[in-house]
C-alpha cells in the first residue's frame, strides 16, 4: 500500500504584534512554506522559513500561546475563523 498524499493544515497563524512587522516577502515565504508542506502531506512547515522574534524572552509556551492575539497571516483574520466565503 502507498502512502496517501496530502491531508496537511494549510493554515499559518502568528502572533497579531509580529505579523504586523513583517514585510510583505516574509509572510508569502512563511504562507508560501506551509502550503507547500500541507501538500505534499506533511503537518509543519520548513525549519527554513522559522521565524525569529515571535516569542518574548522567558514567556513560557502556554504563556505565549493564552496571552497572545493570534491571526491568520495570509488573511489577517482571527486564527480558527472559518476560510470558506460567506454568502451575503
Amino acid at each position: 500500500m502507498a502512502k496517501t498524499k496530502g491531508g496537511g493544515t494549510k493554515k499559518v497563524c502568528l502572533p497579531a504584534a509580529k505579523v504586523r512587522s513583517m514585510s510583505k516577502a516574509e509572510k508569502d515565504k512563511v504562507v508560501r512554506a506551509k502550503r507547500s508542506a500541507a501538500k505534499s502531506g506533511k503537518y509543519k512547515r520548513s525549519s527554513k522559513s522559522n521565524v525569529k522574534g515571535a516569542r518574548k524572552k522567558g514567556a513560557t509556551l502556554r504563556d505565549w500561546f493564552e496571552k497572545e492575539n493570534w491571526i491568520n497571516v495570509a488573511t489577517g483574520r482571527p486564527c480558527g475563523e472559518s476560510t470558506k466565503k460567506k454568502n451575503k
